[in-house]
């Protein structure tokens, strides 16, 4: 204990007089990975692009040109209730829900669908510039990804921009799926790794870096594809996530490396 003194003098000398010394210590502090707690079957035919859990519902939109489909499942019998394929050209990308609104992306296309939630019927297509990835609904605002560092703010009944924020480190990565969690933070599939980041959307600054490396057996590897799809289970600290052609859905907590 008699040094404890003396080392905090030195790590604050260090932080000053060594450019980004901190921020790289801050980093390693926040390395996370998942602690597995239960596994669940998942369609190796699905290309997902986005995961949502509404109460007993799951929702998950799948891409592919001709394959693109959105669907719910009952997340205690795992049975299908409602299914709507998306039509050629068209290329599906992330969903979230908004009230009473489904929303799902298109990749290159430029159309978001507004969807019935219960049926998933189509109520009416609203243009936007830019590519889709990445969906999730905060109080008061949509989040939108488009494959950048960047995070676009929309209107959840419009789907007008009304702001954006660029993540402060991490510059280089390709923001995929998005969920806004429960605590205010947006956790993001780093496209194409393994890797998921926990990210303050107000100020765009990377929480913690989440490695799920080796969380699918090398068994299943062949035919998958990458990590894509991530879930809060409400009120808890869980999460659903899975990947493009996985055939396992992991339900995980983000735990210290």
């Amino acid at each position: 204990m008699k040094h404890t003194r003396r080392t905090w003098v030195v790590t604050a000398l260090v932080c000053l007089l060594v450019p980004g010394a901190c921020a790289n210590a801050d980093d390693a502090a926040q390395r996370r990975t998942v602690e597995v707690l239960a596994t669940r079957p998942h369609d190796p035919g699905a290309f997902t692009q986005g995961l949502e859990i509404d109460g007993e519902v799951l929702y998950e939109g799948t891409g592919m040109v001709g394959q693109s489909d959105v669907r719910s499942i009952d997340r205690t019998s795992g049975a299908e209730l409602a299914r709507v394929e998306l039509p050629p050209p068209f290329f599906g990308e992330g969903i979230t829900l908004a009230g009473d609104t489904l929303w799902q992306l298109t990749w290159k296309e430029g159309v978001a669908f507004a969807r019935d939630p219960h049926t998933l019927t189509e109520k009416r297509r609203v243009p936007y510039q830019g590519e889709g990835w990445g969906l999730c609904h905060q109080e008061g605002r949509l989040v939108m990804s488009d494959g950048s560092a960047t995070l676009t703010f929309r209107d959840p009944v419009t789907f007008a921009v009304t702001g954006s924020v660029t993540l402060t480190s991490h510059t280089d990565t390709r923001l995929n799926e998005l969920e806004c969690a429960e605590d205010g933070s947006i956790y993001a599939n780093a496209w194409p790794t393994d890797q998921i980041l926990r990210i303050d959307p107000d100020a765009g600054r990377v929480l913690s870096v989440i490695d799920t490396a080796g969380l699918l057996p090398a068994d299943q590897r062949a035919g998958a594809d990458v990590l894509n799809g991530i879930a809060q289970i409400p009120g808890t600290d869980r999460f659903l996530i899975t990947g493009k052609y996985w055939p396992t859905v992991f339900e995980v907590r983000f735990v210290p490396a």
